[in-house]
Order: structure tokens, then C-alpha cells, then sequence
């Protein structure tokens, strides 16, 4: 069989993959701290038909003579870029300004997940939560929680999160009382967390562990800030996605071509009997 017909094929799997990605960013364009993901490609092996020669006293040197066969993906990395903010009026919705992630929790802190998405609000219990209810984090990896232990039953009606993640609310007696403050991890390599859904990561060998800074304003966080009433929204850029869109469906269409005509030439081939 012809090799390039192989080629072709590894060339339509890797486009394939690659609008995969580009679908997938277009469709999470307005998601509360999306990032983007880019697709790169590398080629494989080579088959050597000639291996290179050095030249001699009488003779030239050859250079190797080597066809490929075909291509593979490469990479799929997350662009981890800030996104614009959109001002909401609720001063639940935080937005990191800076590197870092939000820490949350499903449990007591055991399990920690990691987002960019700052829609948060306070559940009945007055505990501060995403939108599946995992708990924000505090400094000290405990859940915040504003509720007046000295009136469990009232949950304050007045509280402010300030740029630096310090939660603050009036108690039944008026008395201004601090809850925490809200914790931002900052990894040395973002791109290598793993996506698990829910606008969540999770840590990974390639993400390494984070910080031991988490405090906003402070250490390796004194440029990050949090702003209140805001949301991150998704770095996706559709003008971006709809070139790449066009680049990968020209690049499909190509290897398709070249499967058709393969098969053309090697139907001239099985034809030469008659």
C-alpha cells in the first residue's frame, strides 16, 4: 500500500482532535473562568531510504534521503491568560486579579480543588460556596463561614470581601467581625493542572504542588488582588477560534484529498492488468 495513504489518515485523526479542542473552546466561550486550549502537532517516524555519506578526496558527501510518515499530536495546552472582567453588583462574585486560583473544597478541606470561577454566594448555614456547593477556603484550609455563633439561627445581613480576600460582616449587635480570609494557590506551572469539569483543577505531577504563599498581597502573591463584584470571564477569543476553525477544516480537506488521490493512483495500478 501507499505510505501516503497512512499519512493522510494520522493527518485526519490529528485535525480531527484539533477541531475537538476549537469546538470545545467556541462552546465555553461565555463560561465564568474558561481557559482556551491550543493543539500542536509533530511529526513521527521516517522511513530512510539512504542514510547520509560524508565527502571524500574524490567524491562529495550525500545527504540522507527519508520519507516521512505522517503526523501526531503534539501537545494540548491550556492557555492559562487573563480573562476580561464582567462587573455583576453582587458582592459574593470575586475576581482573581493576578496568578493564583480560588482553593475550594467538597468536604472539610481534605479535598481540594482549584477555579478561577469566582460565582460564590453564602448557603443557609452562612458557609461561602461555589455553585455546587464546595466550600471556599480560608488561609488556614477551613471553610468560611459568617454565621453568628452567639444567634446560629441569624445569618448577618451586611458583609464585605475586600481586595484582599478578607471577608468582613456585622453581627446581630452591630459589632464588625472577620470571618477569614479567602486563600489564592499559585502553581509554577499552571498549564500542567488537570481539567476534572466544573470549572475546577486539580493538582497534578506536572502542575507540582502549590505555593506555600496563599494569602493575596503577600510572598509570591503581592501582585495578586481580588475584585469584588466581578467575574472572570472566559479567555477565548472566537475571532482566534474561527481562523484556527478555517486553518484545521483546509488542513482536514487536504489529507482527505490526498487519501482520494492515492486512491486514484492506485486504481491506474490494479487497472494496468486489463
Amino acid at each position: 500500500m501507499m505510505r501516503s495513504l497512512f499519512s493522510a489518515v494520522s493527518g485526519l485523526r490529528v485535525h480531527q482532535t484539533r477541531m475537538d479542542v476549537i469546538g470545545d473552546n467556541i462552546a465555553n466561550v461565555n463560561t465564568v473562568g474558561f481557559k482556551r486550549s491550543t493543539v500542536t502537532f509533530k511529526d513521527i517516524f521516517y522511513q530512510t531510504l539512504r542514510g547520509g555519506a560524508a565527502s571524500t578526496e574524490f567524491m562529495g558527501g550525500t545527504n540522507p534521503q527519508q520519507v516521512g510518515l505522517g503526523v501526531a499530536l503534539d501537545n494540548i495546552q491550556v492557555v492559562h491568560g487573563q480573562g476580561p472582567a464582567q462587573p455583576t453588583g453582587s458582592g459574593t462574585d470575586l475576581m482573581i486579579q493576578g496568578d493564583g486560583f480560588f482553593r475550594v473544597s467538597p468536604d472539610d478541606g481534605t479535598i481540594i480543588y482549584y477555579t478561577r470561577a469566582g460565582a460564590f454566594h453564602f448557603d443557609n448555614e452562612g458557609y461561602l460556596v461555589n455553585g455546587d456547593g464546595f466550600n471556599v477556603l480560608d488561609t488556614a484550609g477551613q471553610p468560611i463561614q459568617i454565621t453568628d455563633m452567639a444567634s446560629p439561627d441569624t445569618l448577618p445581613q451586611s458583609f464585605n470581601i475586600d481586595s484582599l480576600g478578607v471577608v468582613h460582616y456585622v453581627d446581630y449587635q452591630g459589632n464588625l467581625q472577620t470571618a477569614g480570609t479567602i486563600s489564592i494557590a499559585r502553581f509554577s506551572n499552571p498549564a500542567g493542572l488537570e481539567k476534572v469539569g466544573q470549572n475546577l483543577y486539580a493538582a497534578s505531577a506536572s502542575s507540582g504542588p502549590p505555593s506555600s504563599d496563599v494569602t493575596p498581597g503577600q510572598g509570591s502573591l503581592a501582585s495578586t488582588t481580588i475584585i469584588p463584584s466581578a467575574l472572570e470571564m472566559s479567555n477565548v477569543d472566537l475571532a482566534q477560534e474561527f481562523t484556527d476553525m478555517i486553518i484545521t477544516e483546509r488542513g482536514f480537506q487536504a489529507n482527505a484529498r490526498t487519501i482520494t488521490i492515492s486512491d486514484e493512483m492506485l486504481q491506474e495500478l490494479v487497472n494496468l492488468k486489463r
